[in-house]
């Protein structure tokens, strides 16, 4: 069984990650990055809110595939030919891009992720049980440009980015990163997931549950902000807020202040009245014409999509 290969791109830099937060809990409206959100803790319990029965996306994506899997398949390898490179963004543990390999029969799987352990042990795991398939992971914050090594794809390719992210993007920046999707597959082809524009109150709830799991979700960010900082915030003095913006088609997480506060950390503090927010991630939801046509002025054509009998996802393959 061959050796998985890493090649690390972004290196953690707490330093600069840290004055980052900090530039943007000093902006007039309070903001930070959601890949703040994402730590050892936040990202456990992400994987808790996946279980959730408010949650839809994460199983209808799942429900989407096993119904149409086939037809996604032979569209995937209409453009890419038989045995791709697999490139799947925001890798993780790698699961998700494993369902595909019994169809797709990848030669390479590239896993690209920020986090250089979490690739090592999931490229370890993934060797031993696919050990016909290289295994290269390739550590990058891809979010801020995706640019891969040399010889990674050395032919037409799958991008792969399921799970809605692409959501977390404003619709400029989305089309941003699919015009680098379109790059990276060097001829290939894209499959993304896609979350759909449906009623505020099933937005709501999946974005606000009854247990209090994307409460503790977002709360977390407060615990990194402490570690990055040397902040004293108190999460106790704060409450999740989820907004439905239906005119800009999104749901919005924000962290409330309860109470007259103020945060400090060395160099700096912050004062926030009751009420105040610090907003912490966007969830962009797309109607199909809206994202084929985003997928249009990234430069990819050939758009193909499967949706749930409901029409509450979507996964999209374009040229």
């Amino acid at each position: 069984m061959p050796e998985p290969r890493l090649i690390v791109i972004t290196r953690p830099d707490a330093a600069a990650l840290a004055a980052e937060a900090a530039a943007g809990l000093l902006q007039p409206a309070a903001a930070v990055s959601p890949k703040f959100l994402y730590d050892a803790l936040g990202s456990r319990l992400f994987d808790a809110i996946t279980e959730l029965d408010e949650y839809y996306p994460t199983r209808t994506e799942a429900t989407i595939f096993a119904a149409h899997g086939a037809a996604i398949a032979d569209a995937v390898l209409a453009a890419t030919g038989p045995g791709p490179v697999l490139v799947d963004l925001g890798a993780g543990d790698g699961a998700k891009a494993a369902r595909l390999f019994p169809r797709l029969a990848p030669r390479r799987y590239v896993a690209v992720d920020i986090s250089a352990g979490y690739l090592r042990a999931a490229l370890q795991r993934l060797a031993r049980e696919h050990p016909g398939i290289e295994m290269l992971g390739v550590a990058l914050d891809f979010a801020a440009g995706l640019q891969l090594p040399e010889g990674v794809v050395d032919g037409p390719a799958l991008v792969f980015y399921p799970g809605s992210s692409i959501g977390n993007f404003a619709p400029e920046a989305a089309r941003t990163l699919l015009a680098d999707m379109r790059r990276a597959s060097r001829g290939g082809a894209v499959l993304l997931g896609v979350d759909l524009v449906k009623p505020a109150p099933r937005l709501q709830v999946a974005y606000d549950d009854a247990l209090g799991v994307t409460a503790a979700f977002n709360l977390n960010v407060l615990r990194r902000l402490n570690a990055l900082l040397g902040a004293d915030f108190q999460p106790r003095q704060w409450r999740h807020v989820a907004l439905v913006d239906a005119a800009a088609a999104r749901v919005e997480m924000h962290l409330q202040a309860r109470e007259p506060l103020v945060v400090r950390w060395p160099g700096h503090e912050r004062a926030f009245a009751a009420g105040e927010r610090i907003h912490t991630e966007n969830a962009h939801k797309w109607t199909l014409p809206g994202f084929a046509a985003l997928l249009a002025e990234a430069g990819c054509e050939q758009m193909r999509h499967w949706t749930d009998a409901a029409g509450d996802f979507a996964l999209f393959v374009a040229r």
